[in-house]
Order: C-alpha cells, then sequence, then structure tokens
C-alpha cells in the first residue's frame, strides 16, 4: 500500500523556475538561442537592444529564459531606467562599449601569446574585453613546442584555444609551425612584425620606422640599441606609455586579436 506522501519514482519533477534579473544599462549579455553577445544598451517590456564589440546593433524579444548572464540562462526584466537607451556609451581603448561587470571565473576556453611583453599590451589594450569574457591570455616563453603546447590543452568546442603569433607570414618558422595544428577548435592567428613592439606604430614613440636588426642579434635589444634605449626592458616601458588605444597598433594585430577574441567567446554553449 503506497502512503500519499511517498513521491512516484516516475512523477514529473516540478520545474525549475527561471531567475528574473534587472537588465542594466552595460550589462554583459548572451542570447540563449544564437551565438550573437553584447552589451544591453536599451530595455522595453518587449524588446532587449544589444550592442557587440564590433558596433553591432540588434534587437531581440524580451521574453522568458531568452538570454545568458555570468553563464545562467534568466528572464531580464525592464527597469524605469533601463527603459531609455545608452545614447553616448563610453569605450574601452579597444574601442568597445565600456560595461560594468562583476567579477566572473574564467571561462575554460584560452588565448595564448608568445611571451609576457605580448600579454601586456593585449592587457593595455583589450583588458577590458578580456575581463567582461572572462578569458584568460597565457605566455608561452617560445613556440618551439607549439604542437606539445596545444596538444596539452586538449581544446573541445567548449573548450578553445586562439593562439597570436608574431611574424606570421609565408615562408617563416611560424607559418610552419602553424601548418602543424589541425583542430577546429584551435584558431592560429598572427601579425606581419618580427616582435609584437614593431607592431606599434612607430610615430608614438617619435620615430618615423622601426629600424632593421639583422637575424644574428636579440631584435628587442638591437630595437632598444638603435632607438637609445639602455635596454630593452627601458623600450618594453616606453612602448607601454605609448600605447593606450587600439589605434595605436598596426591592423594586422588589431585583426589579429579581434579574431582570437571572436573566436574563443563564441565557444559552443550546452543547450
Amino acid at each position: 500500500m503506497t502512503r500519499a506522501d511517498d513521491a512516484h519514482p516516475f512523477a514529473p519533477q516540478p520545474k525549475r523556475p527561471i531567475p528574473e534579473i534587472e537588465g542594466t544599462i552595460g550589462l554583459m549579455v548572451e542570447v540563449a538561442s544564437s551565438n550573437f553577445a553584447g552589451t544591453l544598451t536599451a530595455i522595453t517590456q518587449r524588446e532587449v537592444t544589444l550592442v557587440d564589440r564590433r558596433g553591432r546593433e540588434r534587437h531581440f524579444p524580451r521574453t522568458e529564459g531568452a538570454f545568458i548572464v555570468n553563464e545562467r540562462r534568466v528572464t531580464l526584466m525592464a527597469s524605469p531606467v533601463a527603459t531609455v537607451s545608452a545614447r553616448q556609451p563610453t569605450t574601452t581603448a579597444s574601442g568597445s562599449v565600456r560595461i560594468s561587470h562583476q567579477a566572473k571565473t574564467a571561462r575554460p576556453s584560452r588565448i595564448y601569446v608568445e611571451g609576457v611583453h605580448d600579454a601586456a599590451l593585449i592587457e593595455q589594450v583589450w583588458g577590458d574585453d578580456l575581463r567582461a569574457a572572462a578569458i584568460v591570455v597565457e605566455p608561452l616563453h617560445g613556440i618551439d613546442d607549439l604542437a606539445s603546447h596545444v596538444l596539452a590543452f586538449g581544446a573541445t568546442p567548449k573548450r578553445r584555444l586562439a593562439v597570436l603569433l608574431d611574424h606570421l607570414t609565408l615562408g617563416t618558422k611560424e607559418s610552419r609551425l602553424k601548418a602543424t595544428i589541425n583542430d577546429p577548435n584551435v584558431l592560429i592567428v598572427g601579425h606581419d612584425f618580427v616582435d609584437i613592439f614593431a607592431a606599434v606604430k612607430p610615430e608614438r614613440l617619435g620615430v618615423t620606422h622601426w629600424p632593421d636588426v639583422p637575424r644574428d642579434e636579440d631584435y628587442k635589444q638591437g630595437l632598444a640599441t638603435r632607438l637609445g634605449y639602455a635596454n630593452a626592458t627601458e623600450l618594453f616601458h616606453a612602448v607601454i606609455r605609448a600605447v593606450r588605444t587600439w589605434t595605436d597598433f598596426d591592423q594586422s594585430l588589431i585583426k589579429s586579436v579581434e579574431a582570437a577574441l571572436d573566436f574563443v567567446t563564441l565557444a559552443d554553449r550546452e543547450p
């Protein structure tokens, strides 16, 4: 005889309620039904407006559970303040819409760069974007073992890896290393210059061009010597002081960093 308070093993489970959160201007939002993600710039009782890092604006119906915030499916609620569009949002150093965001647990996807100088310069410009997306940039301290690093990472559709290389042009060592990687969950991108220092526009340091350095010299030290700096560290500090926004970089670096960010932040999500 079954007691009334015994749960039937095949009884339907109660549906877990979807949390409701206030849709505040500047909130980072992902759309549950697509790969689109951006900052919230307007919300009404019927519609949510998002703008992504490239400035593309899209409108989505404000329906139950239609959005993802901090990796949780939520229902966005309109507030009296949020019904007014953010008409002139401030921008980050990378040209993205500046948003307020809380600390997040880092996503499993990563961006690898060759060394600490690469990581520091990318942080200088794209740091706000990286924190908003919860993506970590890690220096490899050399790329001769690139295939081993990629294999050890173990990329999957939900754990993507982007690698940013210096001097990724036809016939270089970097291009040959890239050819050894054949994984749809790994993206290898790069810029045209021997070192990321030279991807900074030279006029930012008060010179018309970056000097040529013979191949048998250390490139950074060679630049420092020819530009009048005591050593590569002193030159690095000068470069960091000179870089303020994405406009201080050559287009080949900008495009590669943006491609890497898009690749790792649009990793497939579980339904």
